[in-house]
């Protein structure tokens, strides 16, 4: 019987060897809203995620947060990987934004499979850069972004259909903008017709002019 190694975004190439000790590692489900670490925290493994979404936020002294990132199916902790390879300890909080399965490789097993494994550690050097990647492109949105478009790029990768399940108090605070801020900008967003907030939700009402907002932006 097939593992869970099978179906796994990025694990395709590893040997046999490795996907069966991966295997014998037991998928833990996380229900949305579960804290998978917090800030001081050390480094326990690498996470794996199966299905769902996991969300890293970095608060500041003033309260403020950030979405650093979100892992997918095929993406990484780059927290988790500094804090494995570097000792490093977390600076940011991790969420499970939607109900997760997920596998947890202990650091000893890790990094015993990134010495004895090329596919592994090719793996996971791989969504390492790519996720280091992304991260530069969020320093540039924080550094030269407008707070309008960073919104709007915000509600379009949050959108299932042209719906956000969430309100503008749940919204994590796109790229360094306190609430209050973003509250403002988006009874703008209403008034110009582009979003409809309802009850525990925001309709997107004109999309379009959200990826243009929104696009104006990733040429800066």
């Amino acid at each position: 019987m097939a593992g869970w190694t099978a179906g796994a975004a990025g694990l395709a190439e590893v040997d046999r060897e490795t996907a069966a000790r991966l295997d014998a590692l037991p998928v833990t489900v996380l229900a949305a809203g579960d804290v998978l670490f917090r800030p001081g925290e050390a480094a326990k493994g690498f996470v794996i995620v199966t299905q769902g979404r996991i969300e890293v936020f970095l608060t500041g002294p003033t309260g403020r947060g950030i979405l650093l990132y979100a892992v997918e199916p095929g993406q990484s902790c780059v927290q988790s990987t500094l804090g494995l390879l570097g000792g490093e300890d977390y600076s940011g909080e991790a969420i499970a934004a939607t109900d997760v399965r997920a596998v947890l490789i202990p650091k000893a097993e890790f990094l015993s499979l990134m010495q004895l494994s090329p596919a592994f550690r090719g793996m996971v050097f791989s969504a390492f850069a790519a996720r280091m990647q992304g991260m530069m492109h969020l320093l540039e949105r924080v550094a030269f972004g407008r707070i309008e478009a960073r919104l709007a790029s915000a509600l379009l990768s949050r959108a299932e259909g042209e719906v956000v399940q969430a309100t503008h108090q749940d919204l994590p605070t796109p790229i360094e903008s306190a609430r209050e801020v973003v509250s403002r900008r988006l009874e703008g967003f209403a008034r110009a017709g582009w979003v409809a907030t309802e009850r525990g939700r925001i309709r997107l009402t004109d999309a379009a002019a959200l990826r243009r907002l929104a696009a104006a932006d990733e040429g800066l």
